[in-house]
């Protein structure tokens, strides 16, 4: 009996765990345009954050602080999925007070730190739409109505190609945008509701990346709310 039991259980672990390779096979299915979701919208499946800082909420990854629960040195949200080379990122973001960025080709650094590209984001609007590069020195890559080229020793060469405060009219406050990120070699493109935001070409030896991780930004300072929604990632 004893063995019909342990039969009867493995079999039925077994079915189990077909069942769930059936459910990530088809939540991993590209759709028409060949991006695959990475956010289930229901829980933290596939992400990890600081304890304490991050939820999902209104069905979408949201991080906050506040008066009673300040945020005195910034964390990340990591994506579990692995690294990506070459990729268009889309997604939905929206943010009440603070700053946040959207990390790309990044690597993880202790402490719920990270370092590399940001696709920066914030609430007053300076600095949404522009690339940032966390901990590696380098800080503001390209700015909003930016194209960039940086050569191998670091230098760059910047051309306005539109003005901040026009482009900055694209983004809609306290409302959802999208942010779109095409990272192919060694160029980037930022875009936010379908308006090109910055363009950076990167060949700086030692700071240029080329693969990383994905990861979302809870910044210290005043009370704010982040929130991610609509992940999706095509592998170019």
């Amino acid at each position: 009996m004893k063995r019909a039991h342990l039969c009867a259980a493995l079999l039925m672990l077994f079915a189990w765990s077909l069942g769930r390779a059936a459910v990530a096979a088809e939540e991993a299915k590209p759709d028409a345009a060949g991006f695959v979701s990475l956010f289930n919208g229901r829980d933290m499946t596939g992400w990890e954050g600081k304890p304490g800082w991050w939820k999902v909420e209104d069905g979408a990854l949201t991080g906050r602080s506040a008066p009673e629960k300040p945020c005195k040195k910034h964390n990340y949200l990591m994506w579990r999925g692995g690294k990506a080379a070459d990729f268009e990122l889309k997604l939905k973001f929206r943010i009440v007070g603070g700053n946040s960025g959207v990390q790309f080709r990044s690597r993880e650094l202790p402490d719920w730190d990270i370092a590399g590209y940001q696709a920066d984001l914030d609430a007053p609007g300076k600095w949404t739409g522009c690339l940032y590069d966390v901990n590696t020195g380098r800080a503001a890559v390209s700015m909003r109505g930016q194209k960039t080229v940086i050569d191998a020793d670091g230098k760059k060469q910047v051309t306005d190609f539109a003005g901040a405060a026009e482009l900055g009219k694209a983004v809609k406050k306290e409302d959802w945008n999208e942010y779109h990120v095409i990272a192919r070699g060694n160029h980037i493109i930022l875009k936010i509701n379908g308006v090109l935001m910055t363009e950076v070409t990167d060949n700086q030896k030692g700071k240029a990346s080329r693969e990383g991780i994905f990861a979302f930004q809870l910044h210290p300072g005043p009370p704010m709310k982040v929130q991610f929604k609509d992940i999706r990632l095509k592998r170019l």
